[in-house]
């Protein structure tokens, strides 16, 4: 798994659901890249794909309304920034759909996932965590 400590925030909510999305995007990476014959991993690796698409959503939300909670002052940015990625998976799965779920695609969508989640929570969520602690004090 490619959580790390350092991606905690300090919201227990938030810091398990970053840890299932790590846990889930990882065994993603794992299925795709394994050397199995394509058509005996297809149906694991849309599963897992659905999984994603409705758990993003799910987790945004929860993010989101805990920003609103705080009064975060970048919730409108943050909240752009998870709408543009969640735009960008339907078009992954919208692609795939219509074009096929190719093995080279899926796993450049995969790579895809795993990069913006660790720039995003390692950057983008640790200012929510910063911003949280900073009212406390």
């Amino acid at each position: 798994m490619m959580w790390k400590e350092r991606y905690r925030i300090g919201v227990d909510l938030i810091d398990d659901q970053h840890r299932e999305l790590f846990k889930r995007l990882s065994n993603f990476i794992r299925v795709v890249q394994n050397g199995e014959p394509w058509d005996e991993k297809l149906d694991e690796a849309k599963d897992t794909l659905g999984f994603m698409q409705e758990y993003v959503v799910y987790h945004f939300e929860d993010e989101e309304r805990y920003q609103r909670e705080i009064g975060y002052p970048d919730y409108e940015e943050h909240r752009k920034i998870h709408a543009g990625f969640k735009a960008e998976v339907d078009e992954y799965v919208r692609l795939m759909e219509e074009e096929g779920f190719s093995e080279e695609t899926m796993q450049e969508l995969a790579a895809r996932f795993m990069t913006w989640l660790i720039m995003h929570v390692g950057r983008a969520d640790q200012r929510i965590g910063e911003y949280a602690r900073s009212k406390e004090g």
